[in-house]
């Protein structure tokens, strides 16, 4: 049977637009569309799929290694309290205990009159912990906390002062989680900048749609209306520009990244890579480096108006940065906490109560908290030994000898020393000149002054504090390891030889009261001809003290002193003090040759550490990320000069600060014991030291042209604004007076006479002697002025009365303070007139000891002009 199907027509008209070609080429063009809109999309998403994955699929940021600073020593008696500990170990990461997110690094908790310390598993120190009592005055007792018993002194983990950073990017970022951040800041960001975060997918199409129709009336690209995720996308995978192309790619990996982390995990990202501003040369990228960068904080205690703060900069880093525009900084604050208010993070009392809180920002300085320069001569060090990936990769921890304290202190002083310094070089650089009938002042042109700094622990050799330049951001070089012609504070080592020859037999026996010509003199060396000067006016052209010479810095004198001993001689014990490029010229005697101020300063260790020369060490330990030791650092002390040489030559310096060149200092109102040299070649320097801290200053050009001003006037006031502030931080309070080795003898002397004072003599100085060496005649006894010849076979004319001498306090001899020559002195002058011009050998190397003097009555047409410039080498003072 065959069965028919009959399908009924439609009615008229239907099924005749389906078959219409305009509409199947609408819809094959829709199709042809989707499928061409799915492949770009699918090829882009592929795209940003492996650009993602090749981003995100090692570390994020790069896990720069971290410096340390030296640790904080408590014992009894040190002046801080229980707040300050708490708040210095919460600076260093520890967390307060049954804290939430407890800290690696150890933990401590706040006790009656006290604070136990517990240190934890990743700690530079040892498990053991302590208690540590409180009394009014700081620290009372320290005592175990597992076994009680009592501690002599604790150590307290060591600060972080900054991390490492990239050479060619010169950023620097602080790592921290979401969990590090506190409330106030995330709630801030957010209000400020995302309130939808955790809403949207990656884009808040309200806000987009607001901002497409604001640009369009605008007919400018102002509004971005980019979420959190979007921003994250421009930072990390595409360019700044503002275009619709990068809107649409920013979007799309927007949403992949949504797909691929949590909230938490790219408010973190946000947090780690937002750019923050600019400190000195340096970029701040996140809020971790923000916080330690505006507020000296760790993230983690930040308060509600500074994380306000911080959340309002993200807008535009530069335009609100507190330093350079603190009212629109403080007005933008007041936005977020409105804002705040709004989203409801916040109440409106909170809210009023952090808009009246003030700016309590951390030092601008650079060189007060992230010690660029001492970061840059670690750097450098660490470079000898690992690759710059493992430094920028690792995450290693540098532990070093900077104390932050002391190197805020140095900075301080640089920066009030510097505007002194620029002082004095205008005021020299001024010039009358008549124009048109009227005298006017105008300045001649000239180069900045640049200065450096090194402060050590003269008994370990541990650097505390560097700063290498006025102005880091200006210039990276580090002239505190630049090498310049060091002037007189060189000098030391030349008295220091005379005075170690004669406990060696060398005769005659030297001591800071021995005689020493200081009359113009050409010296002779290897075929060339040396004529010193002193610096300024020709002054004390006369026989004088070696205490005294010294303290007033003669040239003379010390040329004659080093050409008595051997230059070789001297020579050897700078070399051996670290002083490497010296050589044994006479030119040498005067610092004419090249050292650093890092060298000059562990030079000096040897003066202040009884004979023992401390080389400067930087670095004491390199851990890795878990704080596992890879590598720990010890420097090397050596013996080279007798402690008794050292405490004679300590003593002699005293009396630079005192009374002599360096009377500044005292002028200045720095009291404590000190002993110090001042320098002026092309440059200026200062080296002093106390009994726990040694300091050498530099100020010159980077040229290289002359400073021509005195190191007692640049360098020695930098210094002395260092040691004040040094010795009002509790670390280096306690300074003592310089403790004299066995074998030492303390002496009263006459000004006039360097010989033991008695009631006859009441102007009277004190200075040390190697025993022995001492003088033994009193003032009132006349002298023996025969030479060693003379003394041995009876020769020679009696004693005279003793010859007025210049002495330390004293002022230079002239007729007011000369005795009356007897006929027999008289008698002695007029054959010495007779054979001024026949010095023989013994008359050029003992010369010292003797009174012959250079014409005092020349025409000026024959006396040289002391100020003069002399050609090289160098005369420096």
């Amino acid at each position: 049977m065959t069965i028919k199907l009959k399908i009924p027509k439609g009615k008229r008209g239907k099924g005749r637009f389906l078959t219409s070609p305009v509409l199947r080429a609408t819809v094959a063009a829709f199709i042809i569309c989707c499928t061409i809109g799915l492949g770009v999309f699918a090829y882009f998403y592929v795209k940003y799929q492996k650009l993602i994955d090749q981003r995100m699929s090692g570390p994020v940021f790069a896990n720069a290694s971290k410096i340390y600073g030296t640790p904080r020593v408590l014992t009894a008696g040190y002046h801080i309290t229980r707040e300050q500990v708490a708040s210095e170990l919460r600076r260093a990461g520890y967390t307060e205990e049954n804290e939430k997110g407890e800290s690696k690094l150890g933990s401590y908790k706040l006790v009656s009159d006290g604070i136990q310390i517990r240190p934890g598993a990743e700690s530079f120190h040892s498990p053991d912990g302590a208690l540590i009592k409180f009394d009014k005055d700081g620290v009372d007792s320290i005592s175990s906390l597992d076994k009680g018993s009592a501690i002599g002194e604790y150590e307290l983990e060591p600060q972080l002062v900054t991390g490492l950073f990239d050479n060619q990017q010169r950023s620097k970022r602080r790592l921290i989680t979401y969990d590090d951040m506190p409330t106030s800041l995330i709630d801030g960001v957010l209000a400020i900048e995302d309130r939808r975060f955790f809403q949207h997918s990656g884009i808040n199409y309200w806000r987009l749609g607001e901002a497409a129709i604001r640009n369009i009336e605008t007919g400018r690209r102002s509004e971005g209306a980019s979420t959190l995720t979007q921003q994250i996308s421009r930072g990390f995978f595409l360019t700044p520009e503002k275009t619709y192309t990068r809107k649409m790619q920013e979007a799309m990996i927007a949403i992949e990244l949504e797909q691929r982390f949590s909230k938490k995990q790219i408010f973190e990202f946000y947090a780690n890579q937002i750019y923050m501003g600019q400190r000195g040369s340096f970029t701040i990228n996140g809020m971790g480096e923000a916080a330690e960068a505006y507020f000296n904080k760790d993230v983690k205690n930040l308060t509600l108006p500074e994380s306000a703060l911080l959340a309002g900069m993200i807008q535009r880093p530069n335009y609100f940065n507190p330093y350079r525009n603190k009212e629109a900084c403080l007005k933008r604050r007041n936005l977020v906490l409105d804002s705040m208010v709004e989203t409801g993070a916040i109440s409106q009392p909170e809210a009023d109560k952090a808009k009246a809180a003030g700016l309590t920002l951390s030092a601008p300085n650079v060189e007060a908290s992230d010690a660029p320069y001492f970061v840059d001569f670690v750097k450098d060090n660490l470079l000898q030994r690992y690759t710059e990936e493992q430094l920028n990769e690792d995450g290693l921890r540098i532990y070093t000898t900077l104390d932050p304290d002391l190197q805020r202190v140095a900075a301080e002083a640089i920066e009030a020393g510097v505007k002194e310094v620029d002082e004095v070089i205008n005021k020299s650089r001024r010039r009358k000149v008549k124009k048109d009938g009227k005298t006017e002042i105008v300045s001649k042109p000239g180069p900045q002054a640049q200065v450096a700094l090194v402060a050590m622990n003269p008994q370990t050799g541990e650097v505390l504090a560097m700063v290498g330049g006025r102005n880091y951001g200006f210039s990276q070089l580090n002239h505190a390891v630049a090498k310049r012609p060091t002037g007189s504070i060189f000098k030391p080592f030349v008295y220091a030889t005379a005075i170690a020859a004669s406990l060696e037999g060398q005769e005659p026996v030297f001591t800071p009261a021995s005689l020493v010509d200081n009359t113009p003199t050409t010296f002779f060396f290897e075929d060339q001809v040396y004529e010193p000067h002193n610096y300024g006016e020709n002054k004390y052209n006369e026989v004088v003290s070696a205490r005294f010479a010294l303290a007033h810095s003669l040239n003379n004198a010390t040329v004659r002193v080093a050409e008595q001993v051997g230059y070789s001689k001297v020579a050897d014990l700078a070399q051996a003090a670290g002083i490497k490029g010296v050589k044994g010229t006479p030119a040498m005697a005067l610092g004419a040759y090249d050292a650093t101020p890092l060298e000059m300063a562990g030079a000096y260790t040897a003066f202040a550490n009884k004979g023992v020369r401390s080389t400067p060490i930087a670095i004491t330990s390199v851990r890795n990320a878990q704080g596992e030791v890879v590598e720990d650092f010890t420097n090397e002390h050596k013996a080279i000069m007798d402690p008794r040489v050292a405490a004679v030559m300590t003593n002699m310096m005293e009396a630079v600060i005192n009374n002599g060149t360096a009377a500044g200092v005292r002028a200045r109102g720095f009291t404590a014991p000190a002993a110090g040299k001042t320098g002026t070649s092309h440059d200026a320097w200062f080296a002093g030291y106390t009994s726990n801290l040694l300091c050498v200053v530099w100020v010159g050009y980077d040229d290289y042209s002359d400073l021509k001003q005195e190191g007692a006037h640049t360098a020695a006031p930098i210094w002395t604004e260092f040691m004040k502030r040094a010795i009002q931080l509790p670390s280096y309070r306690d300074v003592k007076p310089f403790a004299m080795p066995d074998g030492v003898v303390t002496m009263t002397l006459d000004k006039v006479t360097n010989r033991i004072a008695t009631p006859t003599c009441p102007d009277d100085y004190t200075a040390v002697f190697i025993a022995g060496t001492e003088p033994k005649e009193t003032c009132d006894q006349p002298p023996d002025q025969r030479n060693i010849f003379q003394k041995i076979f009876g020769l020679g004319p009696k004693p005279l009365p003793p010859p007025a001498v210049s002495n330390p306090g004293q002022q230079p001899s002239g007729p007011q303070n000369a005795q009356p020559a007897t006929p027999a002195q008289q008698q002695a002058q007029q054959a010495d007139d007779a054979n001024k011009k026949k010095k023989g050998f013994f008359g050029k190397i003992f010369g010292a000891f003797k009174d012959d003097k250079k014409d005092d009555n020349k025409s000026d047409k024959d006396k040289k002009d002391p100020g003069k410039p002399e050609p090289p080498p160098p005369t420096p003072h």
